[in-house]
């Protein structure tokens, strides 16, 4: 009788310990699902936790895994495109000289030998100074250390946990802060926000671009647009003439390749081109399509950058300043850029012009003046002869 009280006593222990043991996993799994309902609650709230947050924020929280996978893959693309335009444009000079130079002394008046030798080697020294300038130079950074008493830092960067002077913001390839940010060359697409992509087909310098490398990125835009339009119109007779050789290539030999099938002791095959005569039509227009193609791209980005330099904005500080336009036209007020001098003045600005001879010293000729103040503070520069009133900076 008392191993049966026994057998039921430790059946019923039994049976009740599974009944904790299960209750003690459904509390678990409860309190758990409600752990993520909590924290997911809280990640929704996050995106539109303040009035300055909008769709824009929702979207580049959703999409910074993506814009991390891009910073981290793209950096490694530049050394390549760097070869990349190096080999480009060497091959271009290259059949310059090996094809067109002596077809050029042997055909041309004097008078246009002249000027093609002149304008052409100018342009080229222009176009390898600049380029060299753009991708050696260094942006510029803040002082990795506190910031002196007397420079303004309008924010706190959020990854650098520094002081941020005006119009410098975080470059997530370079990984730290630069002075006057304008972008950093990658061949992807550059969001700074969902509904206003900015495209940046740049990867060809291997360096962000901004307070001290910024003229030499678009001078070299410049030079190489106009070295590529001088090409292609100077070229525009002798592509269509290596064109219509190519053309007749093929004909001739369609045409042997029929001779020889059906040939017969009175056929003879037709003439055929040498490999130099085939060489020298297929790099002119290798050379002509190359220039046009790159003087059509690099052409409307180069104005593109016209457009913010005369605006006094860099290609961050325009989406910025689109923003606060919209948000003061709400409240009936106007917005003043305050790094704008006007059309002259900006352009004076940027290329470091402060007397009439530097339009030669500094434009025309190679320079390596420094840009026009530290990037740390902007103070109305000399050559602008208005002063305006100061503004709040952004």
């Amino acid at each position: 009788m008392r191993s049966r009280q026994r057998m039921y006593s430790a059946v019923m222990r039994f049976f009740l310990k599974c009944l904790r043991i299960g209750q003690r996993r459904r509390f678990w799994l409860t309190k758990h699902v409600g752990q993520l309902w909590l924290y997911g609650r809280l990640c929704l709230r996050s995106l539109v936790y303040n009035s300055f947050a909008n769709g824009d924020t929702a979207l580049d929280a959703l999409f910074e895994p993506i814009y991390w996978l891009v910073d981290h893959v793209t950096r490694w693309f530049g050394v390549v495109f760097v070869a990349l335009v190096i080999t480009l444009t060497s091959s271009v000079v290259v059949i310059v000289y090996v094809c067109l130079l002596p077809l050029v002394l042997q055909t041309y008046p004097l008078l246009w030998i002249f000027w093609h030798f002149i304008y052409g080697h100018w342009n080229l020294v222009m176009i390898v100074f600049h380029y060299y300038m753009a991708i050696t130079t260094q942006p510029g950074f803040p002082p990795q250390q506190q910031l002196k008493s007397d420079v303004a830092a309008v924010s706190i960067c959020r990854k650098c946990i520094a002081p941020k002077p005006a119009r410098t913001h975080h470059c997530s390839i370079c990984n730290r802060c630069v002075l006057k940010m304008d972008h950093h060359c990658r061949i992807l697409l550059q969001a700074h926000s969902w509904t206003d992509l900015g495209v940046s087909w740049t990867a060809w310098l291997n360096n962000c671009v901004g307070h001290f490398n910024h003229r030499y990125f678009f001078s070299f835009m410049l030079f190489m647009t106009m070295g590529c339009i001088y090409s292609s119109v100077s070229g525009w007779d002798l592509f269509w003439e290596a064109y219509a050789a190519i053309e007749k290539m093929k004909l001739l030999d369609k045409g042997r390749l029929h001779v020889t099938a059906n040939q017969t002791y009175s056929q003879t095959p037709p003439p055929t081109f040498s490999f130099r005569q085939r060489a020298f039509h297929k790099s002119i227009v290798y050379a002509w399509v190359l220039c046009s193609s790159v003087a059509l791209a690099l052409g409307a980005l180069m104005l593109w950058h016209s457009v913010l330099i005369t605006r006094g904005e860099t290609s961050i500080e325009r989406h910025i300043n689109r923003k606060e336009r919209k948000r003061l036209r709400l409240k009936g007020k106007v917005f003043q850029n305050p790094y704008n001098y006007g059309p002259l003045g900006n352009w004076k600005v940027f290329l470091g012009v402060e007397t009439q001879r530097h339009w030669v010293t500094r434009v025309l000729l190679p320079s390596t003046h420094p840009p026009y103040g530290s990037g740390l503070s902007w103070e109305t520069p000399p050559c602008i002869v208005e002063q305006k009133t100061p503004l709040l900076t952004i």
